[in-house]
């Protein structure tokens, strides 16, 4: 068995779908230690070799992993060598998909990543409601979003408001539970108003303890006691007014936000 792997992501355009791909499948093998490396935006024959040597000079001999989302069949010919382990995602789809639908494909590096200015504007308005809504901001302008997160302090809110606004386009605002809700139980008035668009997050109290240790160690906020604390009372605060819950425990920002948008029934193509 490896007990490490150098791994390549080769791509003409971007490079993320390559990573994605790659990352999906290396992440089932934890035994395993993987040193990464992106190269973007190799369009041509001479990129290509160049990429290629550097490669082998420091992965030679040891059999170097390369995922591929090159669409140029010379270019993508450059790294397919029985010296490395190659892995081509688009060459294992593309012809078969051209002679089911009886057409061509475009071929074109980043094609579905070329944005209307419609789209475009979109998401800017999205990523400046965003930040103009962080935190308990603005809330009377609530009624603009598209998605409002609640939770206890550290609960991971602003990282997936972030990703919905930029990534998604939808403007995502968040408010903080704080003791003066929680010790009450009481829902803020302006998030009673807007249930239709809210979503809980929560987590672990061990996560949530970890992740305010960073910023507070040994305070009363940070305690693993104040945690649980905090994360049972917000709990019941969502129950009684059934508002959808999304723990972020263990997740990545990308998941939690998907299930948050799964929650509300949204359905949008990622925007990348």
């Amino acid at each position: 068995m490896w007990s490490s792997k150098d791994v390549y992501y080769i791509s003409d355009s971007t490079g993320i779908l390559a990573t994605n791909l790659g990352q999906a499948l290396i992440c089932q093998f934890p035994q395993v230690n993987f040193n990464e490396e992106k190269f973007s935006f190799i369009r041509t024959v001479a990129e290509a070799k160049k990429t290629m040597a550097h490669i082998m000079k420091r992965s030679g001999g040891r059999r170097p992993i390369i995922f591929s989302t090159i669409l140029d069949p010379e270019v993508r010919a450059v790294f397919d060598s029985p010296e490395v382990e190659y892995f081509e995602a688009y060459g294992l789809f593309m012809e078969r998909l051209e002679t089911c639908l009886e057409t061509d494909a475009v071929r074109e590096p980043g094609f579905a990543r070329h944005p209307s200015d419609v789209t475009m504007n979109k998401r800017v308005e999205a990523i400046h409601y965003c930040l103009a809504h962080d935190d308990g901001t603005k809330v009377s302008e609530y009624d603009e979003a598209d998605i409002i997160l609640v939770g206890v302090s550290r609960s991971g809110k602003t990282p997936v408001s972030v990703f919905l606004a930029t990534q998604m386009g939808l403007k995502s605002a968040n408010f903080p539970f704080t003791s003066e809700y929680l010790n009450s139980y009481r829902l803020p008035e302006i998030i009673r108003q807007n249930l239709s668009r809210v979503v809980a997050l929560t987590t672990s109290p061990e996560q949530l303890h970890s992740a305010r240790e960073k910023r507070y160690q040994g305070s009363k906020y940070a305690r693993l006691s104040t945690c649980i604390e905090e994360l049972k009372q917000a709990e019941q605060i969502y129950m009684k007014s059934h508002i959808p819950i999304v723990s972020s425990a263990g997740k990545s920002i990308e998941e939690t936000a998907t299930q948050v948008m799964q929650e509300l029934g949204i359905s949008k193509k990622y925007i990348l």
